[in-house]
């Protein structure tokens, strides 16, 4: 391993790179491109659509609405939901700002709970402790590719008759106890983000459910609330999904349990090249599949670490350094450190590193090589 790793150690190691996927899909993309191009129909339109139905079929569900961005879709579906004034929404505090700001903007309240120290997913047990009579939704956050235990909080949330969607931008294809990610709450949220398992060039998302109502209002909420057009019952946005970004979605979903499937295997690569050492692993719960949008450890001395990473050109990234209770822009909750144990010491170490199916074995020996050096520890 010593010769391999000398062999490779000033060649840069990205925190993804989605060169290599572009290659190999380079045709199918610039047909689909081409064949919107052609048509010149770029708003909704049969690309859409197909993609829609495509999406929320692998997500096991009947409905699939497009959407500009992950950030959209949450915002797009809390309107549909009639969340407003009044309101509170149990959200994680440990996940990307999009989930919290996004109930902000309606004017609700968000109510931010700690995160379970092992999968920083949250769960029922913490949800239960902060739910009154003002709660009218639950949002888990699949954080990292792995599902939260929706069967805990499916089960809180049915007793206390609160709604549940399912913030599913990072974890797309990945189940729990054999069901997949947005099939299993009222309603699902995805994101397209380039740096995602799916991604398009650029933004998108899409609302899948099982639900009919909350899809035909998620659907005149993200075109101004119109129905037919120019006759507005409600005040929506203009959330529609580009058909270019569509098509590209179409090209790439075929291929993503087969990128799912390098992502496992790479991580399990890692976690034998970590044993013994002073990393700690992702934990993944019994019953659940993860698709490993990122691997993200936890380690002592993590920014010392991080700089070291980044001068010996391997690439990683702190999500999330800041929990949102902790965020200037909710001061106004009230929240302060030590409210949420977890998710404060969760910021405090974890740390992603490459994880993309294109990674190499030889890679991954020279990242934990690395790491591991850092900290004076041989394998």
């Amino acid at each position: 391993m010593a010769q391999t790793i000398s062999a490779t150690k000033k060649e840069a190691i990205p925190l993804l790179d989605l060169k290599g996927q572009y290659d190999a899909n380079r045709g199918e993309i610039r047909e689909a491109i081409d064949r919107v191009c052609e048509s010149q129909h770029f708003i909704m339109g049969p690309e859409v659509e197909a993609c829609e139905r495509e999406v929320a079929a692998y997500s096991g569900c009947t409905h699939g609405i497009g959407m500009t961005s992950g950030t959209d879709a949450l915002l797009c579906a809390m309107m549909a939901m009639n969340i407003g004034h009044g309101d509170e929404v149990i959200a994680p505090s440990f996940t990307f700002f999009a989930t919290g700001g996004c109930v902000a903007r309606l004017h609700a309240r968000p109510v931010f709970v700690d995160c379970d120290p092992e999968t920083f997913n949250t769960n029922a047990e913490l949800i239960e402790q902060h739910i009154t009579p003002k709660t009218k939704l639950i949002i888990p956050v699949h954080l990292f590719g792995q599902c939260a235990d929706m069967t805990g909080i499916m089960k809180l949330a049915k007793s206390r008759g609160i709604a549940v969607m399912e913030d599913a931008a990072q974890s797309i294809g990945s189940s729990h106890r054999g069901k997949k990610s947005c099939s299993m709450g009222d309603l699902g949220t995805l994101s397209f983000f380039p740096s995602k398992n799916l991604g398009c060039f650029g933004d998108g998302g899409m609302i899948v459910t099982n639900d009919d109502a909350l899809a035909k209002g998620c659907r005149l909420m993200r075109n101004h609330g119109a129905e037919p057009k120019y006759y507005h019952k409600f005040v929506g946005g203009n959330f529609r999904l580009d058909a270019l970004q569509a098509a590209i979605v179409r090209v790439k979903l075929p291929h993503l349990d087969g990128w799912s499937d390098a992502r496992r295997a790479n991580a399990r690569r890692y976690d034998e090249l970590f044993k013994g050492s002073s990393v700690k692993t992702p934990k993944i719960l019994d019953g659940n599949d993860s698709i490993y949008n990122q691997y993200v450890i936890r380690v002592p001395k993590r920014d010392a670490l991080r700089k070291h990473l980044t001068e010996e050109g391997i690439g990683s990234e702190v999500y999330y350094p800041v929990p949102l209770h902790m965020q200037e822009c909710f001061a106004y909750l009230g929240g302060k450190r030590g409210d949420l144990p977890n998710c404060e010491k969760a910021a405090d170490e974890v740390l992603a590193i490459p994880v993309y199916p294109e990674l190499k074995p030889a890679q991954q020996e020279r990242i934990v090589e690395t790491i591991r050096s850092f900290y004076g520890e041989q394998r």
